[in-house]
C-alpha cells in the first residue's frame, strides 16, 4: 500500500503576484522484499496519481526481475530446462547486458549464476557443528557458476540461452538498482526534475532538494550494534549503492564467513573490506558494482576502479585496532565527485 504526503503549497506575495513555492511529495511502500522511499519536488504535483504510477512501475519490474515470484521472467528462465534461446523483454536484455559488462570488467567477481554456491553455503539458521562445504563440494558447485560460460545473450534478437538445463539466474545484486532507475524515469514522465528515489538503500537523485541544495546522502558506518554515519556525500544526478558484509555472516570454529561469495573461488570473501559504496550514472550500475567491489576487496577493487574510472568508497576493518575500528579509501573518481561538490 502506498503512503503519500503532500506538503501544503505556500504562497508568497511579491508585488501584485503570487509565486508558488515548490511542492514536496513523499511516497513510501514495500517492494522487492524491502521498502522504497521517494521524495519528489515540483509544482502542482498530484500525489495520488504519482503514487499509482510508481506502483505500476514497480509491479512491472517485479514481474520481470523478481526471484521471489515464480511467474516472473527471471524465474521462468531459471526453471526452464530447455537450452534453446528464450525470447526476453527489452528490459531483461538491458539488465543482463549490464550484468555481463560488470562481470567482464570485474574479472568474473560479479556473477548472476551464483545459485549453486548460495545453496551450498546457505546463510539461514546454522548450528556450530554444521559442516563447512568440502573442496569437492565447492568444485562441483562451481561447475554451475559462470555467466560468461553459461549464458548467451543475443541483444539484437532479444533472446537469452543457457548452456546447462539447471542454470539459473539471481538478480538480487542488480534488480533493485534497475527498479530505482525505472521509478526515476516514471517521475521524469511527470516532468519532475528534482527527486530522490531509494529502494533498500540503492538510490538515485536528480536536481536539488527542497532547500535548493544538492541532495546529501549518508554512508553508514559498518557498526553491528548501531546506525551511525561514516561520511555524508553531496550527490545530484547520480545513482548510489552500498554493499556490506557486516549484517549477514556466520562463525565456525573461530573463522568468520561472510555471505558475500566469490564466484571464482566458490568461497566467502575473507579480506577486511566490510563496506563499499559506488556512485555511478545509474543506480543499476552502482548496485552491481557495489557487490563486485565488495568481492574484490580494497586492494584489487581500487585497481579495477582506477582502470574503469569508477567512483568507489571503501571501508575496511583495521585489524590492529580491533573489530570496530576502520580505515577508509576512495578512488580518484570518487574524490573528484566530492571535490566538484565543494
Amino acid at each position: 500500500m502506498v503512503r503519500w504526503l503532500a506538503l501544503p503549497v505556500a504562497l508568497m506575495l511579491s508585488g501584485c503576484l503570487f509565486e508558488a513555492e515548490p511542492e514536496v511529495v513523499k511516497l513510501s511502500g514495500d517492494t522487492m522484499g524491502t521498502t522504497y522511499h521517494i521524495t519528489a519536488i515540483g509544482a502542482d504535483l498530484d500525489a495520488e496519481a504519482l503514487g499509482a504510477a510508481v506502483e505500476v512501475t514497480l509491479a512491472a519490474v517485479n514481474a520481470k526481475m523478481s526471484n521471489w515470484d515464480p511467474k516472473s521472467e527471471v524465474s521462468t528462465f531459471s526453471a526452464r530446462t530447455d537450452t534453446a534461446p528464450m525470447p526476453v523483454s527489452p528490459e531483461f536484455v538491458t539488465v543482463i547486458g549490464a550484468a555481463n559488462q560488470v562481470h567482464a570488467q570485474s574479472g568474473g567477481k560479479f556473477d548472476i549464476t551464483l545459485g549453486p554456491l548460495i545453496e551450498l553455503w546457505g546463510f539461514g539458521p546454522r548450528k556450530p557443528e554444521d559442516p563447512i562445504p568440502s573442496d569437492a563440494e565447492i568444485a562441483s558447485a562451481l561447475q554451475g557458476v559462470g555467466q560468461a560460460r553459461l549464458l548467451t545473450l543475443d541483444t539484437a534478437g532479444g533472446t537469452l540461452a543457457k548452456a546447462r538445463p539447471e542454470t539459473g539466474i539471481n538478480l538480487s545484486a542488480i534488480a533493485k538498482g534497475y527498479g530505482v532507475d525505472a521509478v526515476a524515469e516514471t517521475l521524469r514522465g511527470f516532468e519532475i526534475d528534482d527527486y530522490m528515489v531509494e529502494i533498500g538503500g540503492d538510490l538515485v537523485t536528480r536536481g536539488k532538494n527542497d532547500k535548493g541544495e544538492a541532495w546529501r546522502i549518508g554512508i553508514e558506518r559498518p557498526d553491528r550494534g548501531a546506525q551511525t554515519v561514516q561520511l555524508v556525500v553531496p550527490i545530484s544526478d547520480y545513482g548510489m549503492a552500498t554493499s556490506g558484509d557486516y549484517r549477514n555472516y556466520f562463525e565456525h570454529q573461530g573463522q568468520r564467513y561472510s555471505h558475500i561469495l566469490d564466484p571464482v573461488t566458490g568461497r566467502p570473501v575473507t579480506h577486511r573490506t566490510t563496506s563499499v559504496t559506488v556512485i555511478a550514472d545509474s543506480a543499476m550500475m552502482a548496485d552491481a558494482w557495489a557487490t563486485a567491489m565488495l568481492v574484490l576487496g580494497l586492494d584489487q577493487g581500487l585497481k579495477v576502479a582506477e582502470a574503469h574510472k569508477l567512483a568507489v568508497f571503501f571501508i575496511e576493518r583495521d585489524a590492529q585496532d580491533g573489530a570496530e575500528a576502520y580505515m577508509t579509501a576512495q578512488s580518484s573518481a570518487f574524490a573528484d565527485l566530492l571535490n566538484a561538490a565543494d
